[in-house]
């Protein structure tokens, strides 16, 4: 898909936002902004897991999967609404000295509600929709970008564990040409690619895994396997075909 026009670029724009959405984080309630007319804010929640804290054992225990959830999500959660509030602040009193820090603070805690809010739904209990490998356009897909799915599985294993500090490791969908691409994202928004979106993701932090594996994250991502559910990232990447498709 070539986009000549800018309307195609809108059209493709648009797609990706309403992707990112379905894929990620929510929209939840409008509120309106407490600082005068500072426009309005979403009121961003926590959604409770897709299963139980126990699900993923043994390659996730219950404990990290309640910390992670409960504290550590929770936690990105308050410092996006805070983050909003502050900036609708700035904007209503005219007072934008802080706009740098609330900035970087609302994409890192904006990109941790996003890529935790997918992350809880591509995976699932070890043989219970959890592990093994993809199947129909989904595998093809991998074939064509990857060579095979072994070679996938290696070149998304080593970009996960090389993730330099905390991070991410990602699949992305880039609608501009069809194509399957492994991304690393340091924090949870830097290295950021603006032309593609996330459909899967490992997430690389130690507080992910450091109970069952201490600092072993290789461990970590080899055992990780075990829970992916492809049917999920399948969905994610039928959103990606449909807008290339616009």
């Amino acid at each position: 898909m070539v986009m000549n026009t800018r309307r195609d670029f809108l059209k493709t724009a648009g797609g990706v936002a309403a992707a990112m959405a379905t894929i990620g984080a929510p929209l939840t309630a409008v509120r309106a902004a407490e600082a005068g007319e500072a426009g309005e804010l979403t009121e961003h929640t926590l959604e409770p897991l897709p299963y139980a804290y126990d699900a993923l054992e043994p390659v996730i225990d219950a404990k990290t999967m309640e910390l992670h959830h409960g504290r550590h999500h929770q936690g990105y959660v308050n410092g996006l609404n805070a983050a909003e509030a502050a900036l609708a602040k700035a904007r209503a009193e005219g007072d934008f000295a802080l706009v740098e820090y609330w900035s970087k603070k609302a994409a890192f805690n904006g990109g941790g509600h996003f890529l935790h809010s997918m992350f809880w739904r591509i995976m699932a209990p070890p043989g219970n929709g959890g592990g093994g490998e993809p199947d129909g356009a989904l595998a093809e897909r991998i074939e064509r970008d990857f060579g095979s799915f072994p070679q996938f599985k290696a070149h998304f294993g080593a970009a996960s564990k090389a993730v330099e500090g905390s991070g991410w490791g990602l699949l992305h969908y880039r609608p501009t040409d069809g194509r399957l691409i492994v991304l690393q994202a340091e924090n949870q928004h830097k290295l950021t690619s603006w032309d593609s979106f996330p459909i899967m993701g490992i997430d690389v932090w130690e507080h992910a895994y450091y109970l069952n594996y201490n600092n072993d994250r290789g461990a970590y991502v080899d055992a990780w396997w075990d829970v992916v559910n492809w049917e999920r990232v399948a969905f994610h990447f039928s959103i990606g075909e449909a807008l290339r498709q616009q």
